[in-house]
């Protein structure tokens, strides 16, 4: 909220809630979207992204895990 001329009004306008039959059309038709999705799709995404990701020299966090490398000179 700010303060203009002793006014108090809200800067950042309020979400409209909508409630009752309408809203749970609209939840049925989002999970439709999601779900319609195949999983083998999402799959292939995130592995996109992350070898995107891994080409970030300034990423922060642990590195990630090398898939396939042995473990030293006594690994079978």
């Amino acid at each position: 909220m700010s303060r203009i001329d002793g006014i108090i009004e809200d800067v950042k306008p309020k979400p409209e809630y909508i409630e009752g039959p309408e809203a749970a059309g609209r939840f049925q038709k989002a999970m439709k979207g999601i779900l319609a999705v195949p999983h083998a799709e999402i799959q292939k995404r995130i592995e996109e992204h992350r070898q995107e990701a891994a080409h970030n020299p300034h990423k922060r966090g642990p590195k990630p895990k090398k898939r396939g490398a042995s473990r030293g000179p006594d690994a079978s």
